[in-house]
Order: C-alpha cells, then structure tokens, then sequence
C-alpha cells in the first residue's frame, strides 16, 4: 500500500517509520538538530510551498532515513496511514 503526502507527493506505507506534528515535535532541541542535520545531508524533500505542518521519516533497515514535510496535518496523516493498514 502507499500513503499520500500531499501535492502528488507518494510513498510506501512499509517504509513509514514514523509521522510528526512540527508544531510539537520542533521544540526539542534533538529533532531540531536532526532535522538540520538531514537538510545538510540533502534527505528534506518539502512538499509544497505551504507551511509544513507534519514531519514524516520513511526509510528501510540499514538506511538512513529520508524526511518530508508535509503541509496536511499529522491527524490526516495517521488516519490515511491506518485506513491503509485495514485494507
């Protein structure tokens, strides 16, 4: 199955590892250095020129993972993710 980020924006749902509302997740200092991190390394894709509202990490065992940012909201997000798994 795959999960819709938003603006075309597709990836598979097995590779999820894990979906986060920026407005709570961004005030602690360590996401805010991994996402630095990550947007040096060229692992950021921004979805639209909205405001991103929701942080997504996708990737597989033995990897580093990739972010998104997403401008639908973590909610929206999680219940497209769980009516995928029910399917």
């Amino acid at each position: 199955m795959y999960l819709h980020l938003g603006q075309g924006a597709v990836v598979r749902s097995a590779d999820v590892i894990g979906i986060f509302d920026l407005d709570n997740a961004s005030w602690a200092f360590r996401t805010r250095e991994f996402l630095n991190r990550a947007q040096r390394e060229g692992r950021v894709t921004a979805i639209g020129r909205d405001l991103p509202r929701t942080m997504i990490l996708t990737g597989r065992r033995g990897e580093r993972p990739s972010v998104w940012l997403s401008p639908l909201s973590s909610a929206a997000l999680a219940g497209r993710a769980e009516r995928n798994a029910m399917e």
